[in-house]
């Protein structure tokens, strides 16, 4: 199992490239935490820590799809790093002004989440540059979705960590200052400056006109919004089985089961279109929400959280080749992005959702918003099936004199503008 994945990590550049990634990202994915933690240590009450954290959350939605355009319009390192280095300095002004003023506090945190750098969706771009076969593409990115949920498991306790040791704003300054080491690493390398998107046609919807990616980001809106539901609905279960304690281990448990998933997903080659296998990844994720609504004790509960969360990263890493199928020719940073953002626009919603429909019928139906949420995913990829089927010409992944991994055709474009 380990050789596929030591041999994408043997080719040149690629550990840099995955290292740096993941350490770029590290803002992003501490900065819920860390931005309520903050806020609570300077005497500010739950709602603002939650306002300010949705703010961030909901700025990062729109930025990263718009900072991923400009990724592949004028190249990685001319947007990664100023982006960086802007959320930084947002960051840094909100840990150093407090709440207090209350519309500097928004206008920080805001832009710190605008200006987060698109460094998933250029690590997925520059793959097929640097490991050149469609099999290695493939397990690259299963290995970047495992990537992911440590990333997520890690970043919260090095928050906590940094606060045990310093203090709430140390924790915020330190995190995105190695944030912005990470994405330096990133684009001081080679590919990273060497890659240039292929030219595109001009058109304000940019990643959007493809029909294939519409459908996809619409099955991923519900499968974020499972997975917020999820989180939200292990709370009052926690209250009645052991309380924070038997929360922790539940969240654990989801990202475990994802990464299991995803390490034996990897590990080998699949046969067959992915859009097909994506259909059954989806099925299985929905059929594996159904037991929660058991509410067993709390050992069991664990295991079947952790069962929940193994067909998570595979469907992540199906949907990555997906997208680079489908998306138009010379947008794949932003089309990347693009699921970003509907990932957790969706989980937001289902965090959104799971609250009232908790209080309304409680545990009970607030585990069974993901079982539904999965459904209707599945239904989504069954109703686009036609739209979905693989664009003619896409199904080698390769780098071309120009770096760009696409060959998806676009339909009901004829413009012969570049931009």
């Amino acid at each position: 199992m380990a050789a596929g994945y030591l041999e994408i990590l043997r080719a040149k550049h690629a550990a840099q490239l995955l290292a740096g990634t993941l350490v770029g990202r590290l803002p992003n994915a501490t900065a819920a935490i860390a931005i309520v933690l903050f806020v609570r240590a300077h005497g500010g009450t739950y709602s603002l820590a939650g306002a300010l954290a949705a703010v961030y959350g909901v700025a990062n939605a729109v930025g990263q799809p718009l900072l991923g355009r400009l990724v592949d319009l004028h190249g990685q390192p001319r947007v990664q790093l100023p982006a960086a280095l802007a959320s930084a300095m947002a960051m840094t002004v909100f840990a150093f002004a407090g709440t207090d003023p209350l519309p500097l506090a928004y206008g920080a945190v805001a832009a710190a989440g605008l200006f987060t750098p698109p460094l998933e969706g250029g690590l997925r771009a520059l793959w097929p540059a640097v490991l050149r076969r469609e099999d290695q593409v493939h397990t690259a990115y299963a290995m970047d979705a495992v990537a992911q949920e440590v990333m997520f498991t890690v970043g919260p306790l090095l928050v906590t960590l940094c606060v045990s040791l310093w203090s709430e704003q140390a924790a915020l300054l330190a995190l995105n200052a190695v944030g912005v080491l990470g994405a330096l690493w990133v684009v001081v390398s080679p590919p990273s400056r060497a890659w240039r998107s292929a030219p595109r046609e001009a058109h304000w919807l940019g990643a959007l006109r493809s029909p294939g990616l519409l459908a996809l980001l619409g099955a991923f809106l519900f499968v974020g919004m499972a997975l917020g539901s999820i989180t939200v609905a292990s709370v009052p279960y926690a209250d009645d089985h052991g309380g924070d304690a038997v929360y922790g281990w539940l969240m654990a448990a989801l990202g475990l089961g994802a990464l299991v998933g995803g390490v034996v997903y990897g590990a080998r080659q699949w046969a067959g279109a992915p859009e097909r296998r994506l259909r059954w990844l989806v099925a299985f994720l929905a059929v594996c929400y159904l037991p929660l609504t058991l509410l067993p004790g709390a050992v069991a509960m664990v295991a079947l959280t952790a069962l929940a969360g193994v067909f998570l990263a595979p469907a992540i890493a199906c949907a990555f080749v997906i997208v680079d199928r489908h998306a138009p020719r010379g947008t794949v940073t932003e089309a990347f992005s693009w699921l970003v953002t509907t990932f957790t626009v969706g989980a937001s919603v289902g965090t959104g959702v799971a609250g009232p429909v908790v209080e309304a019928g409680g545990t009970l139906w607030g585990f069974a918003v993901p079982g539904v949420a999965g459904g209707v995913s599945l239904s989504v990829l069954l109703a686009t099936g036609r739209v979905l089927a693989a664009p003619a010409g896409s199904g080698v992944v390769a780098a071309s004199s120009e770096n760009d991994p696409n060959r998806a055709a676009e339909p009901r474009f004829s413009s012969g503008d570049r931009a």
